[in-house]
């Protein structure tokens, strides 16, 4: 089974896109993906991380596992993990991969009327 941690309550996670330079590294591989940082609220952030790290010391996969904005649940695979100390609580910051998608970027050629005419 794979090891996991669980949403359980609150809103989907924010999903930010990563440019460090240090967590770049995370994302190698024969597949192309996209790295993403999401805070998370959580009580036992200490022990989340400590989870983290056997399921990497045992050098197998462990997912953030959550429902997106419609409802249907997803699992991403974490690649890093740390928690903070704020004057909140504990906050969770985990470095995770999603599929990378292609961006579509469409040209319009009709002539508006903002365009020059080229066809004297």
């Amino acid at each position: 089974m794979d090891e996991k941690i669980t949403i359980i309550e609150g809103p989907p996670p924010n999903f930010e896109p990563v440019r460090d330079g240090w967590a770049i590294g995370l994302n190698e591989g024969p597949t192309l993906y996209d790295l993403a940082l999401t805070r998370l609220r959580t009580f036992n952030g200490h022990a989340l991380v400590e989870r983290c790290h056997r399921a990497w010391h045992k050098k197998d996969p462990i997912f953030l596992h959550y429902r997106n904005p419609i409802g249907i649940e997803e699992q991403a695979p974490i690649m890093a993990a740390r928690t903070l100390d704020t004057d909140d609580g504990q906050v969770l910051l985990l470095w995770v991969r999603q599929i990378h998608v292609e961006a579509e970027i469409g040209i319009d050629l009709e002539d508006d009327e903002n365009s020059s005419d080229y066809n004297h």
